[in-house]
C-alpha cells in the first residue's frame, strides 16, 4: 500500500505530470527539462527525486549527462493513464502541446552537444510557460 501511495503521489502534481510526459516522448538530461519546463536546476531536481523515489523514472550517467527516462517497467502502464486521461481533454489545447513545441525548439539548440550555462536557459524560458 505505502508503495502505490508513493505513485500516486507522484502523479498528483502538475510539475511532475508534465515530467512524466516528456519523458515519456524520450529520455531528457536536467538542462533539457529545464529548458521545457521553465524550473530552476534545484526545484527540478526535487522533483525528480520524488519521481524516482516512487519508482517512475530512473536515471543513467552519460559523459557529464545524467540522463532520464520512465522505468521500463511503468511505462506502459503510465502510458495507459495518461491515455485515460487524454480522452477528457482531447478537445482542449493545453500545457503538453506548449511543452511538446518547447523539447522540439530545446532539442534542435542541442543543449547535450554545448553545455550552456543554467542561468542562461532560465532566462530563455523565463516567462514562457
Amino acid at each position: 500500500m505505502i508503495e502505490m501511495l508513493k505513485v500516486f503521489k507522484a502523479l498528483s502534481d502538475r510539475t511532475r505530470l508534465r515530467i512524466i510526459r516528456l519523458l515519456m516522448v524520450r529520455e531528457l538530461c536536467v538542462c533539457e527539462m529545464m529548458y521545457v519546463l521553465g524550473l530552476a536546476q534545484s526545484r527540478l531536481s526535487h522533483q525528480l527525486r520524488i519521481l524516482r523515489d516512487a519508482g517512475l523514472v530512473e536515471d543513467t550517467r552519460d559523459g557529464q549527462w545524467i540522463i532520464y527516462r520512465v522505468s521500463p517497467g511503468t511505462r506502459a502502464t503510465i502510458a495507459e493513464l495518461l491515455a485515460v486521461f487524454a480522452k477528457d481533454q482531447a478537445h482542449r489545447p493545453d500545457e503538453e502541446t506548449a511543452d511538446r513545441r518547447k523539447l522540439k525548439a530545446c532539442l534542435e539548440k542541442g543543449f547535450r552537444k554545448k553545455k550552456a550555462p543554467a542561468a542562461e536557459i532560465v532566462r530563455e524560458t523565463s516567462g514562457s510557460i
